[in-house]
């Protein structure tokens, strides 16, 4: 017990934080309201300093707890600042101007605990060693989601956007969880080490293998892959912008640790998958990454052009995960691959999504609109060039541009997915990497080169210094992380080579099969 608890001390700070923050948010003092935000930043940093000397957990992947979880935390900092003035700004300037107050309006407090909520279920998810654990992980991940979108905005879009997002949600919950339950009734055991030993021991038969790629599908809800994608561009345009920030990078990221510790359970054996699991993984990142780009390119909205990136970049990671740890080899191991282009992903996100938050439009100053589509785009690096230079840095990241920080990120899952022998697959990669260069230029394009419409409100930059911070810091980040390319690669092949015996393991009957104490 006192060894989890060792493990633990990331998720403990947060709670702790989650409690304060409850509390004060209901304070009738301004003051004390408003220093819910700084309590929730000093509680992500402590957490960020206690992930960082994590040491090593349990089962399949154990070394990977200070390298996830660090990077959690660090990305949820940058959207912590994007979250600014994202609830309750109305409501704040009535009370100032006199009307009284009543704690059952007062939302700020609910909205930052439930952030700390869902970061604490994120980081969960890397230590989970067990499926009831990563159950629980993956619903406290979602489950505060589905009030963030709802209180996110007053517009009924946000709660038209947080119902919908509930009812996928709940399948996609029920679909994993049913397989949760015949990988357990196939293993004898929930102990995700104990199934890799039975498997490794006894085989996989068919009823493993009905849960193993139940498991995968329900988990798809969480990374808004195929089919379990349809909720995606339709939240995240309903949600707040800093809000559908957040839903890009806290499920994606707990979906893809859980997919990694689940595909781990069977390993991959003389080089891959067993058959089924890899077919099912091949067909979905082929359909995930196709699908998500020819759609983003039928967008005007730019939330809804994110919100299909975001779809296909899951397809991108999925290649990392069918190729597996490789040999171990710096570009040959697609774990590695994946946690790197979460972090990747996570930067280059917040600084695409916190420019549309800096500029506000609108005549209430107090219920502001952010830019939504590209003709609000149009003219924004002359206007205001911090922020459109950001935005411009960040999404031409995300297409992958040589020398800034996505083009590193996609160059591992390039590598490791040759590595792995899946051409067809790297070439529909490739393939998709041109489609996606259309829908981003079409978003550079406006930013830089096009006249803003004189009809058209131009907006005003945002009183809060947070989110154009946020986007200075995550434009800024896509050009200097490449230079720390060779550390932060290096860390993120540490955090899953410690249990790479036992995520590979052999086949029944050899010599090698993955131990519950294997790792410790």
């Amino acid at each position: 017990m006192t060894e989890k608890l060792a493990i633990l001390h990331p998720e403990i700070a947060l709670f702790i934080t989650t409690c304060v923050v409850m509390i004060v948010g209901l304070s009738r003092s301004v003051g004390a309201r408003r220093a819910s935000a700084w309590i929730t930043a000093a509680g992500t940093l402590t957490a960020l300093g206690l992930a960082l000397r994590s040491p090593e957990g349990f089962g399949l992947l154990p070394g990977m707890l200070a390298y996830a979880k660090a990077m959690i935390a660090g990305v949820g900092f940058l959207l912590l600042l994007v979250m600014a003035g994202a609830v309750d700004r109305g409501y704040e300037a009535r009370l100032l101007r006199g009307e009284t107050f009543d704690p059952i309006r007062a939302t700020r407090g609910e909205f930052y605990a439930f952030f700390l909520f869902s970061l604490m279920g994120v980081m969960l998810c890397a230590g989970a060693d067990d499926l009831i654990w990563l159950f629980l992980a993956l619903e406290l991940v979602s489950l505060p989601t589905y009030i963030m979108v709802a209180i996110s905005s007053s517009r009924l879009r946000a709660q038209e956007a947080a119902v919908k997002y509930f009812f996928l949600g709940a399948m996609g919950a029920a679909t994993f969880l049913y397989g949760f339950a015949l990988l357990y009734g196939a293993a004898g055991t929930t102990s995700l080490s104990g199934i890799a030993t039975t498997f490794a021991a006894s085989g996989i038969g068919p009823l493993a293998y009905a849960g193993l790629i139940l498991s995968i599908l329900g988990v798809c809800f969480k990374i808004a892959a195929v089919p379990m994608h349809f909720y995606t561009a339709d939240v995240y345009e309903g949600a707040a912008t800093p809000v559908s920030a957040y839903l890009a990078f806290a499920p994606k990221t707990a979906g893809f640790l859980a997919l990694m510790l689940i595909v781990s359970t069977v390993g991959w054996h003389d080089g891959g998958l067993p058959e089924p699991v890899r077919v099912t993984l091949w067909v979905i990142a082929a359909l995930t990454m196709t699908v998500g780009n020819v759609l983003a390119t039928l967008q005007t909205s730019v939330k809804r052009i994110l919100a299909y990136s975001s779809v296909a970049h899951s397809g991108y990671m999925l290649v990392g995960l069918i190729a597996g740890p490789g040999d171990g080899g710096v570009f040959q191991n697609g774990l590695a691959a994946i946690l790197f282009y979460l972090l990747c992903y996570g930067v280059m996100n917040v600084g695409a999504f916190a420019a549309l938050t800096c500029i506000e439009r609108g005549q209430n100053p107090d219920d502001p609109n952010d830019l939504e589509t590209l003709d609000d785009l149009k003219g924004l690096c002359a206007t205001r060039p911090l922020v459109g230079w950001a935005m411009v840095l960040s999404v031409l990241s995300l297409l992958g541009m040589p020398v800034l920080l996505g083009f590193f990120a996609k160059l591992l899952l390039f590598s490791s997915g040759i590595a792995a022998g899946e051409i067809v697959l790297v070439v529909v990669l490739g393939l998709n990497s041109a489609i996606a260069a259309f829908y981003y230029l079409r978003i550079i394009s406006s930013a830089m080169f096009e006249t803003p419409d004189a009809r058209r409100d131009g907006g005003r930059l945002t009183p809060m210094r947070g989110r154009v911070l946020a986007c200075v810091v995550s434009g800024a980040a896509v050009l200097v992380l490449p230079l720390l390319f060779g550390p932060l690669q290096r860390a993120s092949s540490r955090a899953v080579s410690t249990g790479q015996s036992a995520a590979i393991g052999e086949r029944p009957g050899g010599t090698q099969a993955a131990s519950p104490e294997a790792g410790r």
